[in-house]
């Protein structure tokens, strides 16, 4: 299974009037946390919308089970429980400073044809380069 983590450090303008994260903003934070994954596999997002293939979010889910405060650090980890197929699944999980579990969640992406909006298969520079981590 492939896992990545990245770090963002909460703004004032994603809080609320509780000075808590607007839930909203979790899925930015998952998005933050999904391109660095992809990125730090050395996959390159752009070239494969280049090459006709997007990534729309086909469901979210997200679970808040303490809120995240302004300015502290949170740790965003990412995992891909299996190889993409045609959807591909990220798993999150948020934890603060302490390492409190803030929020989890998920969301499944579809690789589409950008020129008629059908589902293909994943790219194979893709799953070439996951291959390794579901031996």
């Amino acid at each position: 299974m492939y896992t990545a983590s990245t770090q963002v450090r909460v703004r004032y303008a994603e809080t609320d009037q509780m000075a808590f994260v607007y839930y909203g903003n979790y899925a930015t934070y998952y998005e933050v946390a999904r391109v660095e994954a992809l990125r730090q596999l050395g996959f390159d997002y752009a070239q494969m919308e280049a090459q006709g293939v997007m990534m729309p979010v086909l469901d979210l889910h997200s679970n808040f089970l303490k809120p995240a405060k302004y300015d502290e650090l949170l740790t965003i980890e990412v995992s891909v429980p299996k190889l993409p197929s045609v959807k591909m699944l990220f798993e999150y999980k948020i934890t603060n400073e302490q390492n409190e579990l803030l929020n989890s969640g998920s969301t499944t992406l579809v690789f589409l044809n950008m020129a008629n909006n059908k589902p293909v298969r994943a790219p194979e520079s893709l799953l070439s380069i996951m291959k390794p981590y579901y031996a």
